[in-house]
């Protein structure tokens, strides 16, 4: 797995993960918010299974 989630993208998955399983875990919220698991794991591990799909990655490319 090489890592294409880098920068701010990785920052912002990781606090929407977060926020979204705190919502879920306080019975804020629909249980819609579980699926904070996703973003927060995307985050940690720096890939995302969707960026090859689409060809796309937020890492800075080595020149």
């Amino acid at each position: 797995m090489k890592s294409n989630v880098g920068g701010i993208d990785k920052v912002a998955r990781i606090v929407v993960g977060v926020v979204l399983l705190g919502c879920a875990f306080a019975g804020i919220g629909a249980p819609w918010t579980y699926v904070g698991i996703v973003p927060l794991a995307t985050g940690l591990l720096g890939w995302c299974p969707l960026y090859p799909v689409l060809g796309c990655s937020t890492c800075k490319k080595d020149e």
